[in-house]
Order: C-alpha cells, then sequence, then structure tokens
C-alpha cells in the first residue's frame, strides 16, 4: 500500500513539474473546451447552504497564509483532496485532511483551538471534498470554517504550490528542477541537498544573476523546515518576476534527511588516534558559549529552559514578524523583528544590561541576525544566537531541537 501511494505521489510530481495546469489551446476542428467554472455547481452549492459555509477569495487567502509557513499563517489551511494531490501541489501552510480519509487525519486537530479560522479547499468549484471536510469540523465543534471553494486551480495559476517529499525526490532523481537553498550560506556550507543552487533570501539582489533564463524551469526553493520563510521569499520572488513553475519545499532539509535521502555532508570524519585535550567551557556573563561563532551552547540552554532555569540576565529576542510570534514563542521573550531593521536600530532595541539570545523558528534567521550585527562592526558581546528548531503553541510551551554545530 505505501508503495501505492508513493507511486501515485510521484506521478503527481511528475503532472506538477511538467506544467500540465496548463490550459492548452483548442485545435482546430475540434470542440472547444468546457467553459471554466466560477461559481459552485448545485451539489455544491447545496452542501455549502447545509452547512451555512462562507466562501472567501483568493485575495482572502493569500493574505491568512501571511509568510507561508506553518507558524507565520494567519488561519489553518486544510486541502480536503486526496493526500497523494496534496503530496504534489498545495497551498503553502495548509496540512491534509482528506474526505475520505477524516479519521485517519483528524488527529492533527486535537490541540486546536475551536475558535481558530480555518479554510478548506480542494479541486475547485465543483469538488465537493471542501465542504465535506469544513461540515464535519463544523459538527466537532469548530466555530469559524470557512471554504476557498476555487481552490487549488485558481491558486496555481495566481501562485506558487507547496510540495511534499515525493516530489523532490522525483526531481532530483530525474535532473527535472532547479534546488534552491534559501538558507544562510554557512547554513549551505555545511550541508544541503546535492545540486541544490545558493539563493540566501536576504542577498537576492545580489544573486539575481544566477536566476534562470528560461521562465520556464521548475524550480523548488526549500530551506530549514515548516517554520523556515525564507524559501517562501523566494518563492514569491521568482513569481514575481514570472517564473511560473515554482514551487516550495516545505519540509526542507529537514524532511529530506528524515527520509534519509543523501546530502552533501558526507561522512564524518574519523576521530584521530590521538583525542585532542578538551576544550575548556567559555562562558560570557554566565552564559555558555557555543561551538560555532554566535551560538550559544544549545544543549546548556535548552536544559535550562526544560528546567525553568535560565539566568535572570538573558533576555531571549524572537526575531520572527508579530503573527509568528503571537502564535507561540519562548517565555518572557521580546519580538524584534530583524529582518526589517538595520544593524543600528537592531542594536539600539537590544537590553543593554542583559545578554540578548536570538530566537526564531530554525536558528537561521537568529545566525543572520548577529551576522548583521557584526558585518555591521557593532558590538556583539552580549549577543548571541539559539541555533535550534523552536516550535511553540499558543501557551509557549515549547518543543526544541539543538541542531548540530556546524564547525
Amino acid at each position: 500500500m505505501r508503495l501505492r501511494l508513493l507511486g501515485i505521489s510521484l506521478l503527481a510530481a511528475g503532472l506538477l513539474l511538467s506544467g500540465c495546469a496548463t490550459k492548452s489551446e483548442p485545435v482546430a476542428g475540434t470542440a472547444p473546451a468546457p467553459a471554466v467554472l466560477t461559481a459552485p455547481t448545485p451539489h455544491v452549492k447545496g452542501l455549502m447552504d447545509k452547512f451555512q459555509l462562507q466562501n472567501v477569495d483568493y485575495a482572502y487567502v493569500k493574505q491568512a497564509i501571511g509568510n507561508g509557513t506553518r507558524g507565520g499563517a494567519k488561519a489553518l489551511l486544510i486541502d480536503a483532496r486526496p493526500n497523494p494531490k496534496y503530496l504534489g501541489g498545495t497551498i503553502p501552510s495548509s496540512i491534509s485532511i482528506p474526505d475520505t480519509q477524516i479519521d485517519k487525519f483528524i488527529g492533527q486537530m486535537d490541540k486546536v483551538a475551536k475558535d481558530k479560522e480555518i479554510i478548506v479547499f480542494c479541486g475547485g468549484w465543483e469538488c465537493e471534498k471542501s465542504p465535506i471536510v469544513a461540515g464535519h469540523l463544523k459538527g466537532l465543534g469548530f466555530t469559524n470554517v470557512k471554504l476557498y471553494q476555487a481552490g487549488e486551480p485558481e491558486w496555481g495559476s495566481k501562485s506558487y504550490f507547496e510540495v511534499g517529499t515525493p516530489v523532490v525526490q522525483a526531481a532530483f532523481k530525474n535532473n527535472s528542477a532547479l534546488l534552491m537553498d534559501a538558507r544562510p550560506m554557512g547554513k549551505f556550507l555545511a550541508e544541503t541537498i546535492p545540486g541544490a543552487l545558493y539563493m540566501n533570501d536576504e542577498e537576492l539582489d545580489k544573486l539575481a544573476g544566477r536566476f534562470p533564463t528560461d521562465k520556464n524551469t521548475n524550480i523548488i526553493a526549500f530551506c530549514a523546515g515548516y517554520d523556515c520563510h525564507k524559501s517562501h521569499v523566494v518563492a514569491d520572488k521568482l513569481f514575481d518576476l514570472g517564473y511560473k513553475k515554482v514551487s516550495v519545499y516545505a519540509g526542507g532539509l529537514p524532511a529530506w534527511k528524515e527520509a534519509q535521502m543523501q546530502t552533501t555532508a558526507g561522512a564524518k570524519k574519523a576521530e584521530p588516534a590521538a583525542a585532542a585535550a578538551p576544550k575548556k567551557d567559555v562562558f560570557v556573563d554566565g552564559v555558555k558559549v557555543g561551538v560555532d561563532e554566535g551560538t550559544v551552547d544549545g544543549e546548556w540552554l535548552k536544559a535550562l529552559v526544560v528546567s525553568n532555569k535560565v539566568p535572570a540576565n538573558v533576555v531571549f529576542v524572537d526575531i520572527r514578524n508579530a503573527p509568528e510570534f503571537a502564535n507561540g514563542h519562548m517565555k518572557g521573550a521580546l519580538n524584534i523583528e530583524a529582518g526589517k531593521l538595520s544593524a543600528a536600530d537592531l542594536a539600539a532595541k537590544l537590553p543593554k544590561d542583559k545578554v540578548a539570545i536570538f530566537t526564531c523558528g530554525t536558528g537561521a534567521r537568529g545566525m543572520e541576525a548577529y551576522i548583521k550585527l557584526k558585518d555591521a562592526k557593532l558590538d556583539v558581546s552580549k549577543a548571541m544566537y539559539f541555533d535550534a528548531n523552536v516550535k511553540c503553541d499558543a501557551k509557549n510551551n515549547c518543543e526544541i531541537k539543538v541542531n548540530e554545530p556546524l564547525g
């Protein structure tokens, strides 16, 4: 069964990457193509009326997904199509709850607040799957459920898709897409998907010469996982420039490694015959310094967070945007969106009497904030970044997975 689903997923990948969604021109002597629907069929309209479902348009959904990440979306999007279709290409930040497998996938909603805004979609105006799933959710007590009934067909004509691991595996195997890594250079050099092009979102103007001349090139951008917005910035930029076969691999390098696919990291170096003397621990104002420049020791800090013993002279500075911060953050954190500030303005906002530790979703933006200050030759003696994947819920309970040192 698993192989069958994978085969279907790869078929969906092939269809997506070949651009099959493009409307073909009519051939002389053949019957004209059927009219494109712009309103629900009577059957779908009946379901919408039955469950009292409000329909929203593309502009509404575009705003609702925020920066395209799970944490940055303002609403929860649900794809009601079969899971292989979801993996083949979906609206960014969506989760999969197929109408025929609701019981299998509904566990994803266990921790979702009943008043959370939810937008369900499927394969267009004549697709009954979205009102069926939306009606089921209302039956479970969710009070703010809407439909985007134009769904996947309309979205694909106006923006980029998010794709799953099977699509990227197929593209990698067949060399049928250009992979772009949107993470910082240090992360890229340490490990990436083989053949990926460095395309950090903070350097797009400088790197624009690397964009393909052929705007029909299949491009898949990725970064550090579902809470990393960098690949979405790259995809948005490319789509705006006229590249229409652009998608984001939201699972990114973590999902690629979880699937046990090869990376550029290679085998670890063998330990020397005579181990070098262990390095002494280094502390700055009682904060343990990490292996990589600019980092706090991740495991040391995680242990203190778990035990609720973070030193009083430490302040977490969450550098994500306000919606991401509002969805969950480290307890006691300040919110300073570093990406929108100059180095001088960022430095001016940092507390002067504490050690500021930059946090985000994956560590990448924290690294960039530190580098921004350092490159501007500003004082970074009391600034560090937490190189970890941090996922916090609305009550600020956080799951932390410390990243391996780059060096």
